[in-house]
């Protein structure tokens, strides 16, 4: 991760040149331009989208859902995406965190890590502020840290960029007019230098949660952007039945599509489906999960008895690839033996021996009932 200290602010942020007055009718010769979607509907390209969240309902979880489906060019939530590049600035949640919720989508999307060359991620989970306010000087700007965003996204040219959070990345004042229209334009200006959609997940105020707007800070939030979603959860029923896995997501703002219906979302093994595609239950998969568990021990016996080590850690013997690869594994792929082998450590069906003399020792799996 690239670390960048200090933040100077810097008093001058300069815009650029705006376009020359035109008449309307030199537009007759010219083809009316396509609207350019990074999803159909919800999130148009070359401008700013938010989606708000309550804390815990997994806005982050579907902002990185969005990144991995753009790069692999899969359906987000049973829409389309246009496939590309993405940067993704995680502000909130540290490499470690974002390898697990990376691993579950790789088993929902039926890909491996590997296919993820595309998604670039930048955890800035003790570093923030893409733009300060100068308490001295009381000039609002980019810090140093816009800076070197803006180089990477020179470097790098996504089609994507997710910002999470707003409150981490925004160093200004929340409800200042002036100040938040300043800082939208700069991601704007971003997103068509780029011809890439901004998609920045923000936290409502609690007047946005109790009215169910989703909203927070001054109202240019909602005014500057071109689309906003809000990820909550659906308020109790009378009898005080919840289903904790819920979501509810609404298009509070579209400028350049339709209004469409609330979606009902669903929390499955760390993504988010929707309504069709959440058709399998908890014991269902719990089910799944003892299968696989399973396989990775019967693969794993047979690999021992034949005198093949097997290793915990990534490299040429490392288990959740090798047993991926293994005619008896079928469809499993190797991120979800990632997760069951991460299980059976969990429960103690698994362990790790040491092997090999002291100059050249290695670290092999084995399984605690056949040791």
């Amino acid at each position: 991760m690239t670390t960048v200290r200090p933040f100077p602010v810097v008093a001058s942020f300069e815009t650029t040149a705006p376009p020359a007055p035109f008449t309307a009718d030199a537009l007759a010769s010219q083809q009316v331009p396509p609207r350019n979607w990074q999803v159909p509907g919800l999130i148009p390209g070359t401008t700013v989208t938010t989606i708000d969240g309550d804390g815990g309902t997994g806005k982050s979880t579907l902002g990185l859902q969005l990144g991995v489906a753009t790069v692999l060019g899969k359906d987000w939530l049973n829409r389309k995406v246009r496939k590309g590049r993405v940067f993704y600035v995680s502000a909130e949640d540290d490499q470690d965190e974002l390898h697990r919720r990376l691993n579950d989508m790789c088993v929902h999307f039926d890909c491996g890590l590997e296919d993820l060359g595309d998604l670039k991620l930048w955890p800035l989970d003790d570093i923030t502020e893409l733009v300060a306010l100068d308490e001295q000087s009381r000039e609002f700007g980019p810090t140093s840290l816009w800076t070197e965003l803006e180089r990477i996204l020179d470097d790098w040219q996504p089609f994507l960029i997710v910002l999470d959070s707003r409150a981490d990345v925004y160093g200004g004042d929340e409800v200042n007019r002036r100040q938040v229209r300043r800082f939208v334009s700069m991601l704007r200006q971003l997103a068509r230098s780029l011809n890439a959609a901004v998609v920045m997940l923000s936290h409502p105020s609690l007047t946005g949660m109790s009215s169910g707007s989703g909203s927070s800070g001054s109202t240019a939030w909602n005014n500057s952007v071109r689309s906003r979603l809000y990820l909550s959860k659906p308020a109790l029923k009378e009898d005080g039945d919840h289903d904790p896995d819920l979501r509810l997501l609404s298009l509070k703002k579209a400028n350049y599509g339709p209004e469409t219906a609330d979606m009902h979302l669903y929390r499955k093994a760390g993504v988010f489906v929707t309504k069709e595609g959440a058709t399998t239950t908890p014991l269902d998969r719990t089910a799944e999960r003892n299968r696989i568990d399973e396989l990775f021990l019967q693969i794993l016996g047979v690999m021992t008895e034949r005198g093949q080590t097997i290793s915990p850690s990534p490299g040429a013997n490392y288990a959740p690839a090798i047993f991926a690869r293994d005619s008896r594994a079928g469809e499993v792929r190797k991120p979800a033996f990632v997760l069951a082998m991460n299980r059976l450590f969990d429960s103690g069906a698994i362990r790790i021996e040491k092997v090999g003399p002291a100059s050249r020792e290695r670290k092999q799996l084995v399984a605690v009932s056949a040791s």
